[in-house]
């Protein structure tokens, strides 16, 4: 397919590469602005920090197990946290997983998230797989536990993470796909309870349906089921609420990217060799098909041009008109958008659909820590083939500014490393004078 410029107003991109620059220049030189041992001092700090959250996470009250889990996030945005978890790995799953089967929905949406860091942190991997197993029961019971729009969107974002993390069989994958759908479009039952899903919560879906379906091969779905998404998502293109049809043209986008609408449509051309009554059939499918894809089209294209006036976050409007309008140019013309950020001086670029909302959907997930962990999180380095800028000085990666401030001869951190060259030479002296002594004695004797 093709692929061409365009300048997108994506709410999920960074919104100034100076500011993220400065952030993470301003943060690099107070830390190297200290002595080694102090350095040391706010590390062990920092781990006592998390060591007492861990801790207060087996307390009784739930607002004391909030906090903590609040200080987890924050610790895991911050900073990647992998001698933390190589420590604690196990405890902090197990007691993330016990306040997401008794916590409130406040705890439960604090838990889902501290999970999904712990998976981002760790990588792929058995202990990875382990967070997948462990969790997707628990999740799946917080599902049915109540319907606060925010403990599922949180619960959801988890969901996602964990398997795009942890999972390595395509059925894994497809097994959190089809719970995430459980919930907007439920298998009607005798002891099933069907209750209307928010405009949040389907959202919330097909962010996070469309992020897993990224990862998977067209031809691991079955036909079925990607009918049924399909004439779904297009449904949603007619509610009333923006963010509920912006989740499904993106979903669309990677459907449409995949081709699954042409496998269809091969698939019900190659099936007429049988009886005539079969014959009918596939053509019945193929003209649904090629009528569903019509229609879509047409809701794209009124989508794209919308004057406004049509849902709730009119901030969202010139976002749907431009993703719209991308997607129409796909459908017509087969051109992906490009799309370019910067991140501490180095080009982060996506040419595919699915590209791109993988990009949006960590940054969403992480929020400020999303440079962080561009930075220094080798796993999402290896999903979006990013290489950061690393500029060395005595094996350290650090800034411009922080370069000069090694340059300078009476800068903290020269004056820092002089006192502790001076301490180790004394330190070294009284040794050889030590060894020295010893040394006379042994000849006297």
């Amino acid at each position: 397919m093709g692929k061409r410029k365009t300048q997108r107003n994506n709410a999920a991109m960074l919104d100034s590469d100076d500011d993220n620059s400065s952030v993470s220049s301003s943060s690099t030189m107070r830390s190297a602005g200290m002595s080694v041992s102090g350095t040391e001092e706010v590390e062990l700090n920092k781990d006592s920090l998390l060591d007492e959250a861990v801790d207060n996470l087996y307390e009784k009250r739930g607002s004391t197990r909030e906090k903590a889990l609040a200080s987890i996030i924050e610790a895991f945005n911050s900073n990647l946290q992998h001698e933390f978890v190589e420590k604690k790995f196990a405890t902090l799953l197990h007691r993330c997983l016990n306040s997401i089967k008794k916590g409130s929905s406040k705890e439960i949406s604090l838990a889902s998230h501290t999970i999904g860091l712990l998976a981002l942190t760790i990588g792929p991997g058995d202990k990875a797989r382990e967070i997948l197993e462990e969790s997707i029961t628990p999740v799946s019971q917080a599902f049915k536990s109540g319907y606060e729009s925010s403990k599922i969107a949180s619960l959801l974002e988890c969901l996602a993470i964990i398997t795009f993390v942890g999972g390595i069989e395509p059925e894994e994958t497809e097994k959190s796909m089809q719970i995430m759908w459980q919930l907007v479009h439920p298998k009607l039952g005798s002891n099933v309870i069907t209750v209307k899903p928010s405009a949040v919560v389907i959202t919330a879906v097909g962010s996070a349906w469309s992020f897993l379906l990224t990862t998977m091969d067209r031809w691991s779905l079955s036909p079925k089921l990607w009918l049924e998404s399909i004439t779904y998502l297009s449904s949603l293109l007619d509610k009333d609420d923006r963010s509920v049809r912006i989740a499904a043209g993106e979903a669309l986008e990677v459907i449409f990217e995949m081709g699954s609408l042409e496998k269809f449509a091969t698939e019900a051309e190659g099936s007429n060799n049988g009886s005539v009554s079969e014959g009918n059939k596939s053509k019945e499918g193929l003209l649904h098909i090629q009528g569903l894809r019509a229609k879509i089209l047409n809701q794209v294209r009124d989508l794209s041009v919308e004057a406004g006036g049509k849902g709730s976050a009119k901030k969202d409007l010139n976002y749907q008109r431009s993703l719209f309008k991308d997607v129409l140019e796909f459908l017509e013309d087969g051109y992906c958008p490009e799309t370019s950020m910067k991140i501490g001086g180095e080009s982060l670029q996506t040419s595919t659909w699915s590209q791109l909302i993988q990009l949006n959907f960590f940054r969403r997930f992480l929020g400020g820590g999303f440079t962080k962990h561009m930075q220094e999180n080798e796993f999402l380095q290896d999903v979006f083939g990013f290489t950061p800028k690393r500029n060395l000085v005595g094996g350290e990666h650090v800034s411009n500014n922080l370069k000069r401030m090694y340059k300078s001869p009476n800068s903290v951190i020269n004056k820092a490393r002089t006192q502790h060259l001076n301490k180790q030479r004394m330190l070294s002296e009284r040794k050889n004078i030590g060894h020295f002594a010893v040394n006379v004695g042994d000849e006297d004797s």
